[in-house]
């Protein structure tokens, strides 16, 4: 199954590799992995995607927990959210594939952000299978290049809470586990 978890950490050289470090070690499959600045100066945003059971998802939020730029950790896998990733897909397009292609692009409600003689670059956002379809009904025309980002995350609601406060709940560790609770 797959656990998705936002890990708030200090926006310092090096911390992607520890997390994904970390991961590997503990012999996850990373299945997405994308990083970015938040609301708060300092401090970046992890939505990480592991194929785990419940068990290891468990495992994986504690030993996150350990490392000393992890300031938080949420496991949003049940809870209520919103997940999305994001496309860009270069496809070859002149004449009247170009129409076709078009058309496609509107129902699927992406955008055209680049146009060349040979070629129409498209971006879209949504769920991992809307833009596995999308991809899908442009082979045909030929898809020269296509980059995505993984899946970003965020819990539905109006309940936040404070992300720079110390580390962890004494909960997330395993048992026998005594964390320092110090950044």
């Amino acid at each position: 199954m797959l656990h998705t978890f936002a890990v708030y950490v200090d926006n310092k050289p090096g911390v992607l590799n520890r997390v994904a470090s970390l991961v590997r070690r503990r012999a996850f499959n990373i299945e997405s992995l994308t990083v970015g600045h938040t609301e708060t100066a300092g401090l970046s945003r992890m939505t990480v995607v592991v194929d785990t059971d419940e068990y290891g998802a468990r495992r994986l939020e504690a030993h996150l927990y350990k490392l000393v730029p992890v300031r938080r950790v949420d496991n949003i896998t049940a809870a209520p959210s919103i997940a999305r990733d994001l496309a860009l897909i270069k496809v070859a397009a002149t004449g009247e594939a170009r129409t076709h292609v078009m058309q496609l692009v509107d129902v699927y409600r992406a955008r055209i952000i680049d146009v060349s003689p040979e070629s129409l670059v498209i971006e879209t956002t949504g769920t991992e299978d809307k833009i596995d379809s999308l991809l899908e009904v442009l082979r045909p025309y030929r898809v020269m290049e296509m980059v995505r980002t993984g899946r970003i995350a965020m819990a539905r609601g109006t309940g936040t809470t404070d992300k720079t406060a110390q580390r962890g709940p004494a909960a997330a560790a395993p048992a026998g586990d005594v964390s320092s609770g110090s950044v």
